[in-house]
């Protein structure tokens, strides 16, 4: 009995959407589709998540480099006012000075938790990486071992 497409599908089985018929009339399996979709799947989750890294990689250095501007500004500020105020200290002059250093040990403190969220995300992205790059070998090997055992019949 022929498998016919237009028949009313049994709920567990599925049509052999692939199966052709070869020039000596005998059924042949078209392999090239059987897992395919997700191979392809798997390839655009690779590149995706390499663009995730690149793109956490480029954030974390703009981060950086915004909080050493800042930092920057804030020392020549410091040292525009400690060369206007060389005798003139006064309790608002100093509270402000400290209040600034204070500023520059926060954004210290900011880049080093960009630093280490940074490390982290890129962490579990290469984590995630690992298991699709794990799981397309598996899946091209499984290929492989197919189409020779196709071959070999």
């Amino acid at each position: 009995m022929e498998t016919n497409s237009t028949q009313t599908e049994k709920p567990g089985f599925f049509p052999l959407k692939n199966l052709s018929l070869d020039e000596s009339g005998s059924k042949n399996l078209d392999l090239d589709g059987v897992g395919k979709e997700r191979m392809v799947a798997l390839r655009t989750s690779i590149s995706e998540i390499n663009e995730q890294i690149k793109g956490r990689e480029k954030l974390s250095r703009q981060i950086f480099n915004e909080c050493e501007k800042l930092k920057t500004e804030i020392n020549n500020f410091l040292s525009e006012h400690q060369i206007l105020n060389i005798g003139a200290e006064d309790n608002s002059a100093i509270r402000e000075k400290t209040d600034l250093r204070h500023k520059k040990m926060e954004i210290s403190e900011l880049q080093l938790n960009e630093k280490i969220n940074c490390w982290k995300d890129i962490s579990q992205l290469k984590k995630e990486l690992r298991e699709y790059e794990r799981e397309l070998q598996e899946k091209n090997e499984r290929s492989e071992a197919l189409a020779r055992i196709m071959e070999d019949n």
